[in-house]
């Protein structure tokens, strides 16, 4: 985090580097790292690696604690789909929405092929409930980044426009908007 801020202090009209993670969801619904650590990030990602058949009630309830942690930023791949692998997860979604709505946490829109979670239907709901989403490659080689216009033809079917989404903001006044 410092020599980021110090890169940043050297660039200052440049492009704004921010720090982040993505973190687990533990079964109880807490994070896999301190809250103090989480909250010097400009960006947590929490999402949910483990336990997916636990049923909804506990599901949503481990989504809504993380959210209302003060740290997290936003859930990531929310319904834990790898299509034609894995089904969603069972959680309530209106319950997470509104959750997310309060405590102004956005959804991930995952724009790897096989995940493409969270879904068009699932984007239109939210975007309805004030919801914010963010477009993410989850790329883990430089390769994935291609595959940004997956997760924009998502966001399209789900008739997200571009003040819905949180990676559409241009700068203002030297921050992100």
């Amino acid at each position: 985090m410092a020599r980021v801020r110090e890169l940043q202090a050297s660039l200052p009209d440049g492009p704004r580097l921010m720090t982040g993670i993505e973190v687990d969801i533990l079964p109880d619904g807490s994070l896999d790292l301190p809250i103090d650590l989480l909250a010097e990030l400009d960006w947590v990602v929490a999402s949910l690696h483990s336990h997916f058949r636990d049923g909804t009630e506990a599901t949503t309830a481990r989504l809504e604690r993380a959210m209302r942690s003060g740290v997290v930023d936003c859930i990531g791949h929310p319904t834990g789909r790898i299509i034609g692998a894995r089904d969603a997860y069972e959680f309530d979604l209106e319950r997470i929405l509104r959750v997310a709505r309060e405590e102004d946490v956005c959804l991930e829109i995952n724009a790897q092929p096989e995940r493409l979670d969270l879904p068009d239907l699932a984007c239109r709901r939210a975007k309805q409930a004030g919801v914010k989403l963010a477009i993410s490659t989850d790329a883990h080689v430089a390769g994935h980044l291609r595959n940004l216009r997956y997760g924009v033809w998502v966001a399209r079917r789900g008739w997200l426009e571009r003040g819905d989404v949180v990676n559409t903001r241009e700068r203002v006044g030297g921050a992100a908007g």
